[in-house]
């Protein structure tokens, strides 16, 4: 594996790298959200701030759910490349993407709908980085032709393990992918983002079963739970947003009444 790159004599870490170029494609995809919606709003700084918020949550998490390596080494956890989780970066990432929406008259729910297939296919892209740093988070051992061993990443590995990270690659591409094309018609406020959550909260659950992240609740992981979360947030939205739309005409009479 490839922990740094090194170019023109530097030490670039390739964890950095893909969540630049992450960062990078994110952008371009919802500004062609954006486009098609005839959305005028600034997908660059929009993803910058998102970014930002992602990684200060996943770290942020990380630590709640790993205490020990807090009583360990202290504060310095915070400063660490390693260790990140999926479920903190989400929370905050779509908290983030809420204030700004609603910021930039956008809408809060209709800026996580346009920003769905960026955040998916962005997702995909940054697990390339964990990949080539081989910083953990790779699978159980597995006599799969397609296992790996990572003996050079930071956290070394000499058997050969389930590369999860590139099955998390697959799942964000496609997912991104349906999400584009399902996002080309005119669809309920919230429906997509709901879409989001369901979808990469099946996505990671599944994944789990070949991770080696260690099992607190019913024969489950921690990112396993809040993947159960995920798809029932999503499935509740999806479900109120399509009531919502059902209900439309009866409120616009509502509206129309009450402005008279």
């Amino acid at each position: 594996m490839y922990p740094f790159i090194h170019i023109l004599g530097y030490n670039l870490g390739s964890f950095g790298l893909m969540l630049w170029l992450a960062g990078v494609v994110g952008a371009i995809v919802l500004d062609r959200s954006f486009r098609r919606a005839g959305v005028t709003a600034d997908a660059m700084g929009i993803v910058a701030i998102t970014v930002v918020a992602g990684i200060v949550g996943a770290k942020l998490w990380h630590v709640i759910d790993t205490p020990i390596e807090f009583r360990e080494i202290g504060w310095s956890v915070l400063w660490d490349r390693d260790g990140f989780a999926w479920f903190g970066g989400l929370v905050l990432g779509i908290s983030a993407l809420l204030i700004q929406g609603w910021q930039a008259r956008v809408g809060a729910l209709r800026t996580l709908d346009l920003a769905a297939p960026a955040a998916a296919i962005g997702y995909g892209i940054g697990r390339v980085g964990c990949f080539l740093a081989g910083d953990g988070c790779y699978g159980v051992p597995t006599k799969l032709p397609w296992g790996m061993s990572f003996p050079n990443g930071v956290d070394p590995t000499f058997a050969r393990v389930h590369p999860t990270p590139l099955y998390e690659l697959a799942a964000g591409l496609l997912i991104g992918g349906w999400l584009w094309v399902r996002g080309g018609k005119q669809r309920p406020t919230g429906a997509m983002v709901g879409e989001y959550l369901l979808l990469s909260g099946v996505a990671r659950f599944l994944v789990e079963f070949v991770r080696r992240n260690p099992k607190v609740l019913w024969g489950l992981s921690n990112a396993q739970l809040a993947s159960l979360g995920s798809v029932v947030a999503g499935v509740l939205l999806m479900v109120w947003a399509y009531k919502r739309k059902n209900a439309g005409p009866d409120e616009a009479t509502a509206v129309v009444e009450k402005s008279a």
